[in-house]
């Protein structure tokens, strides 16, 4: 049985190379003999079920020993998605948000923006693939802002 991992190691740096943390934890996965894609939100690694899921813990020792201070996974049988992680789920949420702001996203000014997001990571939106793309389009800002927004609130 195959399986598929998705991890995202943390503090993100929205310019320049990629942190040592997030390429140690990549190196981990693929000294482990895994099939890997590296991202600039997370790394996807697949394979056997056994050598996926015994890969994992040195996937986070890597990040850990070399600076990450949160390391995100998502496991899943390859192929399978969870329904809630749909783009159509994440339109919802960014319709809930916008309405609940009584505005359209993009006409927020900065608070209001930072106040959007701070509601769609409270809300799970970005657990979505390419979320933080989505997010930007919807608050007419850049994914490098968006990611600013998500470390202020984390800091």
């Amino acid at each position: 049985m195959r399986v598929e991992a998705e991890f995202t190691t943390e503090p993100f740096r929205g310019e320049g190379e990629p942190p040592e943390h997030a390429t140690a934890a990549l190196q981990a996965a693929r000294e482990a003999g895994l099939e890997c894609d590296f991202g600039p939100l997370g790394t996807s690694i697949r394979g056997e079920r056994e050598a996926v899921l015994g890969a994992l813990s040195s996937v986070a020792a890597a990040g850990l020993d070399h600076g990450a201070d949160q390391i995100t996974f998502q496991v899943r049988l390859e192929g399978h998605a969870a329904p809630r992680r749909t783009a159509n789920g994440l339109e919802a949420l960014l319709a809930e948000v916008a309405e609940g702001l009584g505005a359209d996203l993009k006409t927020l000014d900065r608070p209001g923006k930072q106040r959007a997001v701070r509601l769609l990571e409270e809300r799970g939106a970005f657990e979505f693939r390419k979320s933080a793309e989505i997010v930007a389009e919807a608050l007419g800002v850049t994914r490098f802002t968006v990611y600013n927004y998500l470390n202020r609130e984390r800091g």
